[in-house]
C-alpha cells in the first residue's frame, strides 16, 4: 500500500530536539534507571599529558550521534539484512558524571559511584570519555561482576607506572586495570608507533601476559585469528581509545598516531567480540572536539558506540530466542 504523501509526519531530524545520545530517552536519576544499556558521559581531562579538550568529548559524541539516531523503529543494516536497536532495546542517556575541577579523587569517586549504581540496576554501562584515565574508576566499579578480560583498541599501550609520582594519568590506565584482582587477561590491539611506550613498560605488559598487536600485525593475521586469541564464552570489558583509529578518520584527539585501524576493521572486531562472549560494558575515550572542526571524529566515535551496542543487544536477543525455541521443543 502506498503511503499517503499528504500525511504529516514528525521527522525528528538530527538538528532538532534535545541532543541526547542517539536521541534516546534521558534518565539523569540513576535511582530511577530501568534500561538494558545506560550511556553516561565522563567529561574529565585532568589526566592528559599534552592537548586537553576531551572534557568536551561527551557533548561532541552526543551531537555526532544525532546523525545516526534511528528512532523507535530501529536501524536496518543493508549488508547483513538485519534490524538492530528495535523497540524492545531499552537504551537511555544518563547525562554526565559530576566533575570537581582540580580534584582527581573526588571526580574518580563520582565515576565509580555512578557505574556501581548502573550495574546495581541491571544495566550495561557505556561510558563516553573524557581522557583514558576515566577507565580506571570504571574498572574499580566492575569488581562486583567478577573476573573479566580487558580488550583495548588504542594506539598507545597505556602501561606507564607513573610520571613523577602521578599514577592516574591517561597513559597509565591499562596498567592500573591490570593491578585489579578482578581483571584477568589483557588484549591490546592497534598499538603502534615510536613513543607509544617505554621499553620497560612494554616488557612489564608482556610479563603480565598481555597480547599486544599493531594494526599491521592484525592485518597479516586477519580478524578471525585475532579473535581466536580471546578466551571464548567469558566476560569482557572493552575500552576504545579513538586514536586506535587512523587519524585520517578520527583527527580530533589529543595524541593522533598515523598507521591506525580503519572503521570497517574496528566494526568487524567489535562484532566478533560480541559474538565470542559476554560484554559487561565498554567505553570510548579521547574524543577531543576542539581539534575536530568538521565533527567527523565525534561522528565516528558515536557510530562505533551505536555499532557495538547494536551487536551486543542483537546477540542477547538471539540467545533468548534460541533458549525459547529449545524450551518449546522439549
Amino acid at each position: 500500500m502506498m503511503a499517503n504523501q499528504n500525511e504529516k509526519q514528525v521527522l525528528n531530524l538530527p538538528f532538532t530536539g534535545i541532543c541526547s545520545f542517539g536521541k534516546y530517552p534521558i534518565c539523569t536519576s540513576l535511582d530511577e534507571l530501568d534500561a538494558d544499556v545506560a550511556v553516561i558521559g565522563v567529561p574529565y581531562d585532568m589526566g592528559t599529558q599534552w592537548k586537553s579538550g576531551t572534557r568536551m568529548g561527551p557533548r561532541g559524541i552526543r551531537e555526532g550521534s544525532t546523525l545516526y539516531s534511528f528512532g523507535l523503529d530501529g536501524a536496518y543494516d543493508i549488508e547483513k539484512d538485519i534490524m538492530y536497536l528495535g523497540p524492545d532495546c531499552k537504551v537511555v542517556d544518563c547525562g554526565d558524571v559530576d566533575m570537581v575541577h582540580g580534584d582527581l579523587e573526588q571526580s574518580f569517586d563520582n565515576v565509580e559511584e555512578s557505574i556501581r549504581k548502573i550495574i546495581s540496576k541491571g544495566a550495561m554501562p557505556v561510558v563516553m570519555g573524557g581522557d583514558h584515565s576515566v577507565t580506571i574508576p570504571v574498572g574499580r566499579a566492575l569488581d562486583s561482576i567478577g573476573p573479566f578480560h580487558v580488550i583495548q583498541i588504542d594506539a598507545h599501550l597505556d602501561w606507564a607506572d607513573h610520571r613523577s609520582g602521578q599514577r592516574f594519568g591517561h597513559g597509565s590506565s591499562l596498567r592500573r586495570l591490570a593491578e585489579m584482582e578482578h581483571v584477568d587477561k589483557m588484549f591490546q590491539f592497534g598499538i603502534r608507533g615510536i613513543s607509544s611506550s617505554k621499553k620497560e613498560d612494554v616488557d612489564a605488559a608482556k610479563d603480565y601476559g598481555s597480547e599486544i598487536l599493531s594494526p599491521r600485525q592484525m592485518r597479516k593475521m586477519g580478524i578471525d585469528s585475532v579473535l581466536d586469541l580471546i578466551p571464548e564464552g567469558e566476560n569482557y570489558y572493552v575500552t576504545i581509545d579513538i586514536d586506535g583509529l587512523d587519524p585520517s578518520l578520527a583527527p580530533g584527539t589529543g595524541t593522533p598516531s598515523p598507521g591506525g585501524l580503519y572503521y570497517d576493521e574496528v566494526n568487524e572486531l567489535l562484532e566478533g567480540i560480541s559474538k565470542r562472549g559476554n560484554v559487561i560494558g565498554f567505553d570510548l575515550v579521547e574524543v577531543s572536539p576542539p581539534y575536530d572542526p568538521t565533527g567527523i571524529t565525534s561522528q565516528v566515535g558515536a557510530r562505533l558506540i551505536l555499532d557495538f551496542i547494536s551487536f551486543i543487544l542483537k546477540e542477547k536477543e538471539n540467545k533468548l530466542q534460541l533458549a525459547s525455541t529449545i524450551q518449546v521443543n522439549r
